[in-house]
């Protein structure tokens, strides 16, 4: 008699390589966030990233992840604040932008300062400054859980990424 498939506790082999994995999430149509901190001169800086999500309404909490290898791992995990900016469906240079490799990714970007002193992107769909609560290694990734302390927001079209490209959304009915 065959297992049931919820029986087991170890995973099976993937049957699907890299791409088709990777082919499969761009199908998933994502918000745009540019996540944004101070480096250790003081000086701002922002990256864009896709991966966001609410975890709990009370207390306030909210996730976004970062490649283990990425460059501003030891920024990110060393900060007590970041600011998650929700980008509006205008922004999509903005989210390039911050995605590109380029030394000041804030130059003739405009921005208020937080209570902490982050940046908050002017234009953004809405942003959430959040205390870097906690952080969980898996895979090839952290997962950053922030604890909201303020949040805001401007009702217009969010900036959306599906299958590799930004996107704008459309009302149903």
């Amino acid at each position: 008699m065959p297992k049931s498939p919820t029986s087991s506790t170890q995973p099976t082999a993937a049957e699907f390589d890299e791409r088709q994995f990777r082919n499969a999430l761009s199908q998933f149509a994502t918000g745009v966030t540019i996540i944004t901190t101070r480096d250790e001169a003081g000086g701002f800086f922002g990256m864009t990233a896709s991966s966001f999500n609410s975890v709990s309404l009370s207390p306030p909490l909210v996730l976004w992840s970062l490649a283990n290898n990425a460059r501003s791992m030891p920024l990110f995990s060393a900060n007590s604040h970041y600011v998650i900016n929700v980008l509006a469906a205008d922004q999509a240079a903005l989210g390039e932008r911050f995605a590109s490799r380029i030394e000041d990714r804030f130059e003739g970007v405009e921005f208020d300062l937080s209570a902490t002193g982050l940046p908050v992107l002017r234009g953004s769909v809405a942003w959430f400054e959040c205390h870097n609560r906690s952080r969980y290694p898996e895979g090839d990734h952290v997962i950053f859980v922030g604890e909201v302390e303020r949040c805001a927001v401007d009702h217009k079209p969010p900036l959306v990424f599906h299958a590799g490209r930004f996107v704008q959304t459309i009302p149903v009915s």
